[in-house]
C-alpha cells in the first residue's frame, strides 16, 4: 500500500496544505485567537529546539527561542529572495 504523502510531489503537497489552510481560515470565527495560538505553538517548537532537556531558566529559554525563530525567518526570507532572483 502506497502512502498518499510519499506518492505526491512537493508541489502537490504544498497545494494540498494551502487548500487545507484556507478551508480552516474560512471556518474560523476568531482569527486573532487562532493566529495567537499558532504563534505560541511555533515559539514552543523553538523553545524545545534550543532547550530540549528543559534545563534553562524560562526567560533564557524564551530569549534563545526568539532568536532561533528570527534566524529561521531570516533564512526563509533569504531562500525566497534567491528563488525570486532565479525566476522560480
Amino acid at each position: 500500500m502506497t502512502d498518499v504523502y510519499t506518492s505526491m510531489t512537493p508541489e502537490q503537497r504544498s497545494l494540498r496544505a494551502r487548500i487545507a489552510a484556507h478551508a480552516s481560515w474560512a471556518t474560523t470565527s476568531d482569527r486573532g485567537e487562532k493566529a495567537r495560538k499558532g504563534a505560541a505553538a511555533l515559539l514552543e517548537r523553538f523553545e524545545r529546539q534550543v532547550d530540549p532537556d528543559g534545563v534553562l531558566p524560562a526567560e533564557e529559554r524564551r530569549q534563545r527561542a526568539l532568536s532561533a525563530r528570527k534566524a529561521h525567518m531570516l533564512s526563509l526570507a533569504a531562500k525566497s529572495a534567491t528563488a525570486r532572483r532565479r525566476g522560480a
